[in-house]
């Protein structure tokens, strides 16, 4: 198999023989070649599938706001980053999306501008997660990818196409829904040029020029030469079919993300603000902060880097990401969706064990990990290491309830010789019940806060009685907000659907007033009630009254509030009296 095998020269059996001999000499017969009996029907020129989610983008009508405020949920600050983002990222699907409603891909205009967007800023500001939470809000298909894995075509090392063919994969083999997708590309500032080297840089000018044309469109084959998984692929077509098939992605809707660190830049910047400066009459230059360097970044100064002036050209969108203070750091670790305290409650749940953060000890990790100097990913290092005893030694105890304090973090060692004692058990004890008091009233006060966008986005009215349950939910179980919202939504749907069986299963017409609904959605988060156990206690309680009521009087609709599900006995007597005079 070191020959290259021409497809479209060679008859089928001939090349399902030469695949054969291929595989039973690499995987000795284990793998065989099977002819596809039924497969998607597919385009005979274009190879494409018929798209399973492309309705859905079409449907896109997320509006920059909208995305706005879901970020605000999981990110802290960022204010600018978060409005560029959802901006363009917005408007570049909703332009997608009229284009296939309106058809106006018949009047497209000459020459496509993708609005690219590059994002500057150093480590552990929350350049990724920020893309990660855009892509899942979004449902559109997602790669990413460290540019310094990547070489030139034609040299050792990933070839960038690679990216798009991933993109398909991530799209379950849609081609058009691939189509609609994001390239994030992280540590771009590592393909830079560097001036100290001479001769080609393969990794790095190359794969710039790699990069030029899918960044603005072109047509990526999705078979790979010489690989036998493409090989097979290309066959099955051929026997289906009988003719060419061309898999190609075309690249004009895809969006690239690129992003790095950059560190040097504002070198470069601050010798042109210089130079810019010489001579009488000057201004001298200030002493500016890096992060307000990098923001009077222009297209020069990012050749000088080390960029070609054509890749900078395809980038026509960019942005500066704040760095984080010790206060956004711990506004990081306060957020209930914040995936740094959450982890550690799962590591802890994993052994059955409760764990709850007092304010203190956030204020203290979130100060330490401002020392580190390394954005966010310091608030992980710095609770791993604050923690890592209590994760040692609690799980092999009957420990089942932890209590992070300023006192754990400062002396570790005899707090938990206190835990794995018994004489300080009712002291733990209530101290772990304040803390979790606490900490339930700062989420029941964060979805009051955000209660319009929770109400809408989940089409569940968020009362006060309901935020607290949301908060009950979320304080009880390792999970963010928006899962505890769903769960409440969920609870209340089931109580919707008992009125439902009810009629259809006794014939009668009941009705829940919102604050028997509440009882019951109290029910199931307090005692885990199930719906069938709900339904038999309405059947035990209220079917011969309600029934006697129908036989008397042809009554059928019945109006159920919470104190006529807490005494039923008293509910009925007085509707009976009433009804049946």
């Amino acid at each position: 198999m070191t020959d290259k095998i021409d497809i479209l020269g060679q008859d089928p059996k001939k090349i399902e023989k030469e695949l054969g001999e291929f595989l039973n000499k690499k995987f000795g017969g284990t793998v065989k070649i099977i002819s596809p009996s039924i497969q998607p029907q597919q385009d005979a020129i274009t190879g494409k599938t018929p798209s399973k989610g492309k309705k859905e983008l079409i449907n896109f009508n997320l509006k920059p706001a909208e995305l706005i405020a879901y970020l605000d949920q999981y990110v802290v600050r960022q204010d600018k980053a978060k409005s560029v983002l959802s901006t363009k990222i917005c408007t570049h699907f909703n332009r997608i999306r009229h284009q296939e409603t309106s058809g106006s891909d018949i009047f497209k205009i000459t020459g496509n501008i993708k609005s690219n967007i590059l994002l500057l800023g150093p480590t552990g500001i929350g350049k990724t997660y920020l893309i990660k939470l855009i892509a899942k809000k979004l449902g559109v298909p997602f790669v990413k990818a460290d540019a310094t894995k990547f070489s030139e075509t034609g040299y050792v090392g990933g070839d960038v196409e690679d990216l798009i063919r991933d993109l398909v994969k991530e799209a379950d083999d849609d081609i058009e829904l691939a189509e609609c997708g994001i390239v994030y590309v992280d540590e771009i500032d590592k393909i830079a040029a560097s001036p100290n080297v001479i001769g080609a840089q393969v990794s790095r000018t190359g794969v710039q020029r790699a990069l030029l044309k899918p960044m603005e469109e072109t047509e990526v084959d999705l078979k790979v030469p010489h690989d036998p998984v493409s090989m097979m692929q290309e066959l099955e077509a051929f026997q289906r079919t009988g003719k060419r098939i061309q898999r190609k992605v075309n690249t004009a809707n895809i969006l690239f993300i690129l992003s790095g660190a950059f560190s040097g830049l504002t070198d470069i910047i601050k010798k042109r603000l210089n130079k810019q400066n010489i001579g009488f009459g000057s201004k001298l230059v200030q002493p500016h902060k890096e992060i307000e360097l990098l923001k009077q970044a222009r297209a020069e100064d990012l050749v000088e880097y080390g960029f070609e002036s054509e890749f900078i050209g395809r980038i026509p969108v960019r942005c500066v990401l704040d760095t984080l203070s010790e206060a956004d750091l711990y506004a990081i670790l306060k957020m209930p969706n914040n995936p740094v305290i959450l982890s550690k409650k799962l590591d802890f749940q994993a052994y059955g064990i409760a764990v709850v953060f007092t304010d203190t000890a956030l204020k203290t990790l979130a100060q330490k990990a401002s020392i580190e100097n390394t954005g966010a990913r310091g608030l992980v290092s710095v609770v791993e290491e604050a923690l890592l005893l209590f994760e040692e030694k609690l799980p092999s105890s009957k420990v089942t309830q932890f209590t992070v304090t300023q006192k754990v973090l400062d002396n570790p060692e005899t707090m938990l010789k206190q835990l794995l004692s018994d004489d300080n058990g009712k002291e733990l004890e209530r101290e772990h019940s304040q803390a979790q008091i606490d900490y339930k009233t700062y989420i029941t006060d964060y979805i009051r806060e955000n209660w319009k966008i929770f109400s809408l986005r989940h089409g569940l009215t968020l009362s006060e009685i309901r935020c607290q349950m949301v908060a009950q939910y979320y304080t009880g179980n390792v999970m963010e907000i928006e899962d505890a919202v769903k769960q409440i939504k969920h609870f209340h749907d089931s109580v919707k659907e008992i009125e439902v069986e009810v009629s259809k299963s006794y014939n009668l017409n009941i009705v829940f007033e919102e604050d028997a609904i509440d009882f019951i959605i109290q029910q199931f988060i307090d005692h885990h009630a199930t719906s069938e156990e709900i339904l038999s206690k309405l059947y035990k309680d209220f079917y011969d009254g309600f029934n006697l009521i129908r036989e008397k009087t042809g009554k059928n609709r019945f109006f159920l509030s919470k104190t006529a599900l807490i005494d039923h006995e008293t509910y009925l007597n007085d509707l009976i009296r009433k009804e049946i005079k």
